[in-house]
C-alpha cells in the first residue's frame, strides 16, 4: 500500500476542492451578505491543509493500484465532507453545531438533500449558492472530474473511476482514455446544467434562483432556496421543467454520449437500451398511479392539478432528488409508501441519481425468474440477456453480493437509530432517504431532520457515505484481505 502516495493525491484533491470557497465568497461579496469571511477563512484552511499533506511527499510518484484507488476515493469523500463543513462551522448565520455543519456538507456533497436548517430562504446568498453548488460537485462525483485533472499531475486515473462508479458496466469506457471519458461527461454535465438554469429562468424563476436549482436538478439532489422547496413557486410549468430534467440526469450518461457523439442527434440509443425503457416505464407507472389515487381519494378535484403534482412527486422522489411541493407524506398513505419504496430502485446507473439503480433490479428481478423456471424445469438451462447479450454469471454473482451488502447495511443502520430513540417509521424511511441519497422521508423526517439526535445524525451521515459509494466502495475497506499485501 503506497501510503505517502495517497497522502500525496489527497493534499492535491484538498487543495483543488478549496477553489470551490471562491465562487459563493464572490457571491457573497455581490450581495454583501457578510458571509464572505467565512468562505476566505475556509479555503484558506483547505489550501493550508492540502499543502501540509501534499509538500512531504511531492516526489512519491506511483502508478495506482485497485486497491489504492478505493481507498483514496473514500478518504476523498471523507476529508472534503469535513473540509467542506468549515463555512458552516465559520459562519454566524446559520449558527450551526458542528454536528449539524457536518451533516449538511455530507448531505450536499452526497446529493442527499437532507437538511437541518430551518428557515432557508433567511440564510445568506453565500451559503445558499454554496449548499447548491456542493450538490452539483458531488453530482457527477468531483472523482470524476479530478480524473481529468490528475494526469496532467502525473497520476493515473483508472483506478479512481473505477471505484467511484461501481456497477455492471462500469469498465465500460466511452473514449479510449480515461481522462478524455471524464471531459465529456463533464462537457454533458455542463451543458444539461445550462439548459436547464435557462429554461428555470425563463419559466419565472429568479436568475439566482435558477442556477441553484438547475444545480440541484442536475445533480438530483433535492436542496432548494426554499423551506417549501419547487412548492415556494407554486408553478406547474417550473415543476414540469425540473421534471423533465430530473429525468434526463437520471439516464445514464453514456447514452447521452452516444445520441450527440456523432454529426446528427438520435435518440434511437435511448429506445434500445434496456435500462432506459425500464427507467421510463417505472417513471410513467408511478405516475399513473399517483393520479389514479389523487382523485380517486379526491385530494385534488382537478385532474390536471393532480396530473401536475403526481408528475413532479413521483419522478422527484423515485429518482431520489427530493424536491417537494407539497407534503407528500400528509397524502392517502400508499402513495408515499410507494414512493419511498420507488426509491430503492433510483436511477440508471452511471447517472447522478442514488438507489439501487435500475439495472441491478432489473438484473435481480430476471434472476428471480429464471429460478422459477429452474423449479419447473430443474435440468433446462436458462441464460439471462441484457440486450440479447448473455451475461456471465460472474455479474450476476455481482449483483446478488451488492443487494445483501445494501441489505446488511441498511438494517445495521436502521437498528442503529432505533437503538439512539428513534421511532420505527421514523428509523426506517430515514434510512432509506439515506442511504439512497433521497432526503425527505416520512414521520419526524418528512421536512427536516433538525430534531433527531446528533448520535442518529452520525449514523445517517455514515449511510450517505455508503450510498453515495454504493456500499462495496466502502465496504471493502473493513474486510481483512484489503489490508493484506
Amino acid at each position: 500500500m503506497q501510503i505517502r502516495a495517497i497522502i500525496r493525491i489527497v493534499g492535491l484533491l484538498v487543495m483543488l476542492f478549496s477553489l470551490a470557497m471562491i465562487v459563493p465568497a464572490i457571491v457573497a461579496a455581490v450581495y454583501k451578505d457578510g458571509a464572505g469571511k467565512a468562505f476566505m477563512a475556509a479555503f484558506a484552511l483547505c489550501v493550508s491543509a492540502g499543502f501540509l499533506l501534499w509538500f512531504p511527499q511531492r516526489h512519491q510518484k506511483t502508478e495506482l493500484k485497485a486497491k489504492e484507488g478505493f481507498l483514496i476515493v473514500v478518504l476523498f469523500w471523507t476529508v472534503l465532507g469535513s473540509v467542506g463543513a468549515l463555512p458552516f462551522i465559520l459562519t454566524e448565520n446559520p449558527n450551526m453545531s458542528v454536528t449539524d455543519s457536518f451533516f449538511e456538507s455530507f448531505s450536499g456533497l452526497t446529493t442527499t438533500g437532507a437538511t437541518v436548517i430551518v428557515g432557508i430562504e433567511n440564510l445568506p446568498k453565500g451559503i445558499l449558492f454554496y449548499r447548491q453548488m456542493l450538490q452539483w460537485l458531488g453530482g457527477m462525483g468531483i472523482i470524476v472530474l479530478a480524473v481529468a485533472v490528475l494526469p496532467i499531475l502525473g497520476v493515473g486515473g483508472m483506478q479512481l473511476y473505477r471505484a467511484e462508479i461501481p456497477g455492471p458496466v462500469k469498465d465500460k469506457k466511452m473514449t479510449p482514455r480515461i481522462a478524455e471519458t471524464a471531459k465529456v461527461l463533464w462537457y454533458i454535465y455542463l451543458f444539461l446544467t445550462i439548459s436547464c438554469t435557462v429554461a428555470f429562468w425563463l419559466a419565472g424563476m429568479s436568475l439566482f434562483d435558477a442556477i441553484c436549482h438547475a444545480f440541484s436538478t442536475i445533480a438530483i439532489g433535492g436542496f432548494s432556496t426554499y423551506d417549501a422547496s419547487l412548492g415556494h413557486f407554486d408553478s406547474s410549468l417550473i415543476n414540469t421543467i425540473c421534471a423533465v430534467f430530473l429525468i434526463i440526469s437520471g439516464i445514464n450518461f453514456s447514452l447521452h454520449f452516444a445520441a450527440v457523439n456523432g454529426r446528427n442527434i438520435t435518440f434511437k440509443y435511448y429506445f434500445l437500451d434496456p435500462e432506459c425503457r425500464a427507467f421510463f416505464f417505472i417513471q410513467i407507472s408511478l405516475t399513473l398511479i399517483c393520479v389514479a389515487i389523487l382523485l380517486a381519494q379526491q385530494v385534488y378535484s382537478s385532474p390536471t392539478v393532480a396530473l401536475d403534482q403526481a408528475f413532479i412527486q413521483s419522478v422527484s422522489i423515485s429518482t431520489t432528488a427530493g424536491f417537494t411541493t407539497t407534503s407528500f407524506s400528509e397524502w392517502p398513505l400508499f402513495l408515499p409508501v410507494l414512493l419511498v419504496f420507488s426509491s430503492f430502485i433510483g436511477g440508471c446507473a452511471g447517472s447522478t441519481g442514488g438507489g439501487l439503480k435500475v439495472i441491478r433490479v432489473f438484473l435481480l428481478s430476471l434472476q428471480g425468474m429464471r429460478e422459477l423456471k429452474r423449479l419447473v424445469h430443474p435440468r433446462a438451462v436458462y441464460q439471462i440477456k441484457l440486450a440479447n447479450k448473455a451475461l456471465p454469471d460472474r455479474v450476476l454473482e455481482a449483483v446478488w453480493g451488492f443487494f445483501s451488502a445494501y441489505t446488511l447495511v441498511f438494517v445495521i443502520c436502521m437498528l442503529g437509530l432505533i437503538a439512539s430513540g428513534m421511532d420505527e417509521l421514523t428509523a426506517f424511511s430515514a434510512v432509506v432517504a439515506c442511504l439512497n441519497n433521497l432526503g425527505p422521508g416520512l414521520g419526524q423526517v418528512a421536512v427536516h431532520y433538525s430534531d433527531i439526535s446528533d448520535a442518529s445524525k452520525w449514523v445517517l451521515l455514515i449511510a450517505m457515505l455508503f450510498g453515495r459509494l454504493e456500499v462495496f466502495t466502502l465496504l471493502v475497506l473493513f474486510t481483512p484481505v484489503f489490508w493484506k499485501s
